[in-house]
């Protein structure tokens, strides 16, 4: 008897009520490396290596690739006379450095992400979405980014902007970008399902990364 009206009720429930299935999203990042800069310090640094000039041709070439805006000044960015060092770090995470200033960051094999310090000084280079205002102090506590955030009257989603891309996030009613992040969904999927992580918070204003202006 127990088990009929356990049935009867599954029954019930189903008959009576629509379900949303929400694709699990796989990205290069896991739950706990989207604080990967948060406490960041050259103590995270496992090894650091002057690149090859072929290596070196590759990663100015990805850069490039994924960064378009960025080709005019991409020889000033990383001149090939200067040496390009590459720092393995905690987390898989890599870090691009020249003349001591790092640049740019990649998780595993993911792609290369500008640090805020360089898109503050070319900001139009990646796609962008912006939170609404009061999402502002969680991004900054190092929270990824919720779908209601970017939904919600003062976000901003640009519909173009796919799953597993790098993004800039700015935020209503404030100029530069006060972090980068990276979708585990689409901009019309996080409209669409409206709810849980849209973006993974991976660098942002005044973390361990942003403090770090020189790399000794």
């Amino acid at each position: 008897p127990l088990r009929a009206v356990v049935l009867g009720l599954h029954l019930f429930l189903s008959s009576r009520h629509r379900f949303t299935f929400i694709p699990k999203i796989i990205t290069p990042f896991n739950s706990t490396q989207h604080k990967m800069f948060k406490k960041f310090s050259s103590e995270e640094v496992s090894a650091q290596n002057q690149v090859k000039a072929s290596v070196q041709r590759r990663i100015r070439q990805s850069i490039a690739d994924e960064y378009p805006g960025l080709e005019p000044v991409l020889d000033d960015i990383l001149p090939k006379k200067s040496p390009l060092i590459v720092v393995k770090c905690q987390n898989h995470l890599n870090l691009v450095v020249v003349n001591n200033v790092p640049l740019f960051f990649s998780v595993r094999d993911g792609p290369y992400m500008p640090t805020l310090r360089l898109l503050h000084q070319y900001p139009d280079i990646m796609k962008k979405l912006q939170v609404d205002r009061g999402a502002i102090r969680f991004v900054l506590a190092g929270a990824n980014i919720m779908c209601p955030g970017l939904t919600s009257p003062g976000g901003v989603l640009d519909e173009e902007v796919g799953a597993e891309c790098p993004v800039a996030i700015m935020a209503e009613g404030k100029q530069h970008a006060l972090a980068i992040g990276f979708t585990k969904m689409s901009a019309k999927e996080i409209k669409a399902i409206n709810k849980g992580i849209g973006v993974d918070n991976l660098h942002y204003l005044n973390d361990g990364l942003w403090k770090m202006e020189k790399f000794d």
